[in-house]
């Protein structure tokens, strides 16, 4: 029985900066309860919740303190309870982030571990003694190294994000099973799955040095799928940054052992020069190319594909693979065409279905993310100069992900009525989903009719995937087949006007997604426009 979250579309809310109805300047549960209607109308099946948990919001509620609990800033367990139970009438289903590589260092369990050395809570966590220098050289991924001493014990503890956020032990079997059973509370709750913050990072070995892919990372998630949702007909999602298309076919074996599908980021990691994600280069789209097929054939038949161009730890997708000034609106459209064409679950950051863009601060005292703010600190120490360091956070900054969703033109977006946490974009007056809705043409009705065709058309599901012309410069075009139906899925990534030929008659074809209205075709070629897409059915 085909899994249904292989139809699905899924859609990511960052609650902080979604809707507040509360006047704090912040968003939350009720505010996503409040918009459910516009998400029912965009078509999504799936909400990927980020998290609300009780939290000090050192990383925006990414370091949990409680599980069982809600953060107050979001609202009441009984407003989650009453977003599942809304969402489900409108058939659509709840996604928890599942944030259990670290917990908050203000989590009773770690409170407990740094009480007493002889806690059992201390095996929680990774600990070594103090030589008289750090354990190893290892690197926090926010900066700075992975160890702080925790003087009352002379020992220091691991943290491989900030130092707020001390690492699991997933070696301590009463850890895991703690873990299982707040999943399964969760479960029971009605949500319909979870997405796994960095859980390739849980089978880590320190004293190698080993972080992502470690020898019981596999263990660990068999384990925990045995644990917890086998025979679930849930959805789970890995956020994997060191996955490789072997493991990604284990992580997401059609035999569901371990998980539905990873989100793997060597697309993203293109346009780092030297794997540096502050200094971005140009996108080669040829290794584009590449990087899409290895992923679209190395998963057919034995794996699933996530497919994403942005979320809340990255830049605006149209900012940083399109063009947010004279081609926004075709080059978002583009840029959905051809990531819905594929094979695999799409995932929608919230604000991408209308177009929105980096905001790039100027000021330092604009910016809230702490790792913006430790990138900064250290680049400048380095001899950075602070124009080059706000530059990178104008471009890279995980700040433009999360600036306020624009629901309209008023004054501060109609994201809130009182003072928001952070700064909204000036360009909430003319990128806004009041807006989108009164434009037949806007980008939000593209990604609609997206939506639509992939729970239409089984070949955007089941078909295989090959490149039409894969040398041609500046196109990215497709096809997908499944015996009964072949999919064409074309695309022009320059604000140049191209040229592809053909070997058939696209005027033939009945048109299923185009983002111009006319198409430019002589006998045997198809001239695109500067960011034209178009998708194409014949009936086999």
């Amino acid at each position: 029985m085909k899994k249904w979250w292989k139809k699905a579309c899924v859609y990511q809310v960052y609650p902080t900066s979604f809707n507040d109805t509360s006047g704090s300047g912040s968003g939350d549960i009720a505010g996503i309860t409040e918009k459910l209607d516009y998400l029912e109308n965009l078509g999504i099946n799936v909400i990927w919740l980020s998290p609300v948990y009780k939290s000090p919001m050192a990383d925006n509620g990414y370091d949990i303190s409680d599980y069982y609990d809600i953060n107050p800033m979001f609202g009441t367990m009984e407003d989650m309870d009453r977003l599942i139970e809304e969402a489900k009438k409108r058939n659509i289903k709840i996604i928890m982030d599942l944030v259990v590589n670290h917990t908050s260092d203000q989590h009773e369990w770690f409170q407990s571990a740094l009480a007493d050395v002889n806690s059992p809570y201390r095996d929680y966590y990774v600990w070594r003694e103090n030589t008289g220098d750090l354990p190893n050289d290892m690197e926090s991924i926010f900066g700075g190294p992975a160890w702080t001493l925790d003087e009352n014990s002379n020992e220091y503890y691991m943290h491989l994000f900030a130092k707020e956020q001390p690492d699991l032990n997933w070696e301590n079997e009463n850890l895991r099973k703690d873990v299982y059973k707040m999943m399964n509370w969760w479960l029971n709750k009605g949500i319909a799955g979870f997405r796994m913050d960095v859980i390739d990072l849980i089978g880590k070995v320190p004293d190698e040095k080993i972080t992502d892919n470690g020898p019981m990372l596999h263990t660990h998630l068999k384990e925990m799928n045995q644990a917890t949702y086998k025979g679930s007909d849930v959805l789970t999602v890995g956020e994997c940054w060191g996955a490789t298309v072997d493991s990604a076919q284990a992580f997401s074996n059609p035999d569901g052992s371990e998980l539905s599908m990873v989100f793997q980021f060597h697309h993203i990691m293109l346009r780092w020069k030297d794997g540096n994600k502050w200094d971005t280069i140009p996108l080669d789209l040829d290794a584009f190319k590449s990087v899409i097929e290895k992923w679209q054939t190395g998963l057919h038949n034995r794996g699933w594909n996530s497919l994403f161009l942005g979320n809340h730890d990255l830049p605006r997708s149209v900012s940083y693979w399109g063009n947010d000034t004279k081609y926004r609106v075709e080059s978002a459209k583009m840029l959905a065409t051809l990531l819905h064409g594929l094979q695999g679950t799409p995932y929608i950051f919230q604000g991408e279905e209308i177009g929105m863009t980096n905001i790039g601060f100027d000021a330092l005292e604009d910016y809230r993310d702490i790792e913006s703010l430790n990138h900064y600190e250290i680049a400048t120490k380095a001899g950075v100069s602070h124009e080059d360091a706000i530059e990178s956070l104008k471009k890279i900054g995980r700040d433009n992900a999360r600036t306020p969703m624009q629901w309209n033109d008023h004054e501060n977006a109609g994201f809130t009525e009182g003072q928001p946490w952070i700064k909204v974009n000036p360009n909430h007056k003319d990128i806004n989903v009041e807006a989108a809705l009164k434009n037949e043409n806007s980008i939000f009705y593209h990604y609609k009719n997206l939506i639509a065709l992939r729970k239409a058309y089984d070949v955007i599901t089941d078909g295989t995937f090959e490149f039409i012309h894969k040398d041609a410069k500046d196109i990215f075009a497709y096809k997908r087949e499944n015996g009964l139906e072949r999919l064409y899925c074309i695309n022009n990534f320059s604000e140049e006007p191209t040229t592809l030929s053909l070997d058939f008659d696209p005027l033939s074809l009945e048109r299923l997604s185009h983002n111009y209205e006319i198409i430019d075709h002589k006998q045997g070629a198809l001239t695109l426009k500067p960011y034209e897409s178009i998708m194409l059915l014949k009936k086999l």
